[in-house]
């Protein structure tokens, strides 16, 4: 019986050493799996788009909320209605994480909604390349309107914005000119706000 006895505890012990070698071959190839796959995602995910010009303006968020609140409390306290935080996000949806090439008029309908308010009949200005001139007009002749005088003029003057597939959604490098791609974030914008 003492050698049937020995021979069960070197059973035992074989399992032991088989499950533990098992074991330790399994974490090993886990480990190695693990490092294949997050580096191969690596190298998968697309860089930022490349474009000639300048990128989406730093602090967007911020400046763009704090222009809404200025105008719709000290410009124009009347239009107090208008929900700048709403406002924002609509901003937002209508070009992050978007090819900005591929933007439509429907991505900004919503924000055009949130936005608009009633401008005077026949006081609107509008100005192609002559930006000085016609707001040292508008200046000093109060009948008269330019599209930047609007809440989503005056929110999106001198700003610029436009997204990228990858992450983080925005592009803070470059944005394309109208020349690279005419439905970019900023010319469909002004396109639709000019019709407001």
């Amino acid at each position: 019986m003492p050698f049937q006895q020995g021979s069960a505890r070197t059973r035992q012990r074989t399992v032991l050493l088989v499950g533990i070698v098992v074991l330790l071959a399994a974490l090993v190839l886990a480990v190695v799996l693990a490092s294949v796959l997050t580096h191969e995602k690596q190298e998968v995910s697309p860089q930022m788009l490349k474009w000639k010009d300048r990128g989406t303006t730093k602090n967007l968020q911020e400046l763009v909320l704090g222009r809404c609140y200025n105008y719709v409390t000290a410009r124009y306290p009347e239009l107090g209605d208008k929900d700048c935080l709403k406002i924002w996000e609509s901003l937002k949806h209508a070009f992050i994480y978007k090819n900005p090439c591929n933007i439509t008029s429907e991505d900004y309908q919503p924000l055009m909604e949130l936005a608009s308010h009633p401008i005077p009949c026949n006081k609107s200005l509008f100005w192609s390349k002559t930006n000085d001139l016609a707001h040292r007009y508008t200046k000093s002749n109060q009948n008269f309107l330019t599209l930047e005088d609007t809440l989503l003029g005056y929110m999106a003057d001198r700003v610029s914005w436009c997204g990228d597939p990858s992450a983080p959604g925005i592009n803070y490098e470059s944005c394309p000119k109208r020349s690279e791609c005419e439905s970019n974030p900023s010319s469909v914008f002004w396109k639709m706000a000019s019709k407001m």
